[in-house]
């Protein structure tokens, strides 16, 4: 399990990003790079990092569930998510 600290950084991030994008798209556009570097660190998309939603992990995410691979073999196994079973031929 993550630290609860590291996940809260986490979803500052990317209230930063969002909060930010337009903004610093038109920047962009405009060739504002000055400008660019006084927007705060956070607000780059380049500075998230997936995590699972679940645990926390940061490693071993799967992008089209949102979840770590842990998470997600537990929850297959369980029959919780739709549409996935395992596999045997």
């Amino acid at each position: 399990m993550a630290k609860e600290s590291m996940k809260a950084r986490e979803r500052k991030r990317q209230k930063l990003v969002a909060k930010y994008a337009a903004k610093r798209a038109a920047l962009k556009e405009a060739g504002d790079y000055e400008a660019l570097q006084k927007l705060p660190k956070n607000s780059s998309p380049v500075r998230l990092h997936n995590r699972c939603e679940i645990s926390g992990r940061p490693k071993g995410y799967i992008r089209q569930f949102g979840i770590s691979r842990i998470n997600f073999r537990e929850m297959a196994l369980n029959g919780l998510i739709p549409g996935v079973k395992k596999a045997s031929w």
